[in-house]
């Protein structure tokens, strides 16, 4: 792969940063969860719901991230016995899909959600924090998705992509 551009490699660390602190604070909440259950005695309430919504927010980001390094699920065993022509058909139409699935389900469903849940005033549970704001991440994602899926498709083209 070619030499990436600098917002690319920027957001790229700045997505690491964020993934490595969600994680290391889910870790520190079930840590603590697990202290003050077993030590004191006593269940906070609000470590479970943290850790749920932490636990979204690491999955949903994680895939965004995952894509920007082509790193994500796939089976390829097809795609493995295309030619070289075709192997680059092939990845541009499944960048296209990946970036129509950000856009319809993740910005336009999750800006959906996001409003209604906002527009409800609905709060979570526990911690009484608008729900809005927890599914904040997925339209976020899906934006990130197709800015990287757009910068594979011009590198595709460019041929600065191989598989």
């Amino acid at each position: 792969m070619s030499k990436s551009p600098l917002i690319f490699d920027k957001v790229n660390k700045t997505l690491e940063f964020v993934l490595i602190t969600i994680f290391a604070l889910l870790v520190l909440d079930v840590l603590f969860q697990v202290f003050s259950r077993y030590i004191l005695g006593t269940s906070f309430t609000w470590t479970e719901e943290f850790a749920r919504f932490a636990l979204i927010w690491m999955t949903v980001l994680g895939a965004a991230y995952l894509n920007a390094k082509r790193e994500h699920l796939s089976m390829d065993f097809v795609y493995q016995k295309l030619s070289p022509s075709n192997k680059k058909i092939a990845s541009i139409i499944i960048e296209i899909l990946v970036l129509l699935f950000a856009l319809i389900i993740m910005v336009i469903g999750g800006l959906n959600l996001v409003y209604t849940t906002l527009h409800l005033e609905q709060l979570s549970g526990t911690l009484r924090i608008p729900l809005g704001y927890v599914y904040a991440i997925m339209p976020f994602s899906g934006f990130l998705i197709i800015c990287f899926s757009i910068y594979h498709i011009i590198n595709i083209l460019k041929n600065k992509i191989t598989n």
